[in-house]
C-alpha cells in the first residue's frame, strides 16, 4: 500500500483536475445553450420558405439548371467533393471519432475509379485526413463558435464555384446531427446536385408542425414567377445549398459542445469516486500506521518492565 504522503498528494492531483473538467463542463453548457439557440432559430427559415418551396415543387419536374441535374461520368473518373466538419479541439468524448469514421467508411464504399477530395472543417479531421492519405483541398480552422451565415459564405461560396465549374460531380458533407443533450448522430449527406427527390423531401422535412402547416395551407398564396425559371432555380439552389451548410455546422456545433459537456461531466463524476476511493486508501494507511505505533509502544513498555 502507498504511504499516507503519496496518497495525499495523488487525491490533491485529482481534485485539481475535477475543478478543471468541472470548469470545462460549465463553459461547454453554456456554449451548448446559445448553439442550440442558433439551431433551432435557424430553423424559423424553414418555415416561411415552406410555401414558395411548394409552389415550386408543382414544377419540379421541369428543372433542367446544372445544380439540379446528375451529370454523366461516361469513361472518366468520378470527381467527389467530401466536407468533413469536426471540432478544432479534443475532449469531447467521441464526436470526432464517429463522423470520422463514417466518412472513411463513404470513402471505401465509392467507386474505386472516383478521385475523393476533401474540405475540412476543424483541426481534428484535418489530421485525420492527412493521416490516411487523403487530397485535403482546403482547410478551414478559424470558424468561431456562434457562427454566422456571412462567416460560412466563403466556404459556401468556393463549393458551389468548384461544383458549376465541373472540378466536382458530386458534393458530400458528412456532419453530425443534434437530437437532445444526450444524443448526437453523425451523418453523410449528398448536397450536390440537388436531386428532384432530395428536393421534394427537403420540402417535407422543412415543412412546420402540422397545425402550423394546416394554418399555412389555409392561407396559401398563389405565386407568379416572372422571367426565365431556370435561372430562378438556379439562384434558389444556391441559397439552399448555402444554407443546408451553414445548418450542417450550427448541427455540428451543438452536438460538439453537448458531447463535451457530458464528456467533462463524466470525468467530473469519476474524479469524485476517485477522491472517495483514495480517500479511504489513506484512512485505512493512517490507522495501519496508528495501529503499529501502538504496537510499537506496547512492546517497548513491555520490555523495559
Amino acid at each position: 500500500m502507498a504511504g499516507t504522503k503519496e496518497i495525499k498528494r495523488r487525491i490533491k492531483s485529482v481534485r485539481n483536475t475535477k475543478k478543471i473538467t468541472k470548469a470545462m463542463e460549465l463553459v461547454a453548457a453554456s456554449k451548448m445553450k446559445r448553439a442550440v439557440a442558433s439551431t433551432m432559430a435557424s430553423r424559423l427559415y424553414a418555415e416561411y420558405s415552406w410555401q414558395i418551396l411548394t409552389s415550386i415543387a408543382e414544377s419540379i419536374e421541369n428543372i433542367t439548371h446544372p445544380l439540379f441535374v446528375t451529370r454523366e461520368i461516361g469513361d472518366r473518373k468520378e470527381n467527389v467533393l467530401l466536407i468533413l466538419i469536426t471540432s478544432n479541439r479534443g475532449l469531447c468524448g467521441a464526436y470526432n471519432a464517429q463522423v470520422i469514421k463514417k466518412s472513411l467508411s463513404l470513402i471505401k464504399n465509392l467507386n474505386q475509379d472516383t478521385n475523393i477530395s476533401i474540405l475540412t472543417i476543424g483541426k481534428k479531421g484535418d489530421v485525420a485526413m492527412r493521416r490516411v492519405g487523403q487530397n485535403v483541398l482546403a482547410s478551414f480552422f478559424e470558424l468561431p463558435d456562434n457562427a454566422t451565415l456571412a462567416d460560412v459564405a466563403p466556404i459556401s461560396k468556393l463549393v458551389i464555384s468548384e461544383y458549376t465549374v465541373g472540378n466536382f460531380d458530386r458534393v458530400f458533407v458528412a456532419y453530425t446531427d443534434f437530437i437532445s443533450g444526450l444524443t448526437q448522430r453523425p451523418n453523410i449527406k449528398q448536397v450536390l446536385p440537388i436531386s428532384k427527390a432530395s428536393l421534394k423531401e427537403l420540402i417535407e422535412n422543412l415543412a412546420p408542425a402540422t397545425e402550423e402547416k394546416e394554418k399555412l395551407q389555409s392561407s396559401k398564396v398563389e405565386y407568379v414567377f416572372e422571367g426565365d425559371f431556370d435561372t430562378l432555380l438556379g439562384s434558389l439552389g444556391d441559397k439552399l445549398t448555402k444554407m443546408q451548410i451553414y445548418q450542417m455546422l450550427l448541427e455540428s456545433n451543438a452536438s460538439e459542445q453537448s458531447s463535451r459537456m457530458v464528456a467533462m461531466k463524466n470525468a467530473s463524476d469519476a474524479s469524485g469516486e476517485m477522491i472517495e476511493d483514495l480517500t479511504l486508501m489513506f484512512n485505512k494507511a493512517r490507522q495501519a500506521n496508528i495501529t503499529r505505533e501502538i504496537s510499537e509502544i506496547s512492546a517497548g513498555m513491555a520490555s523495559v518492565s
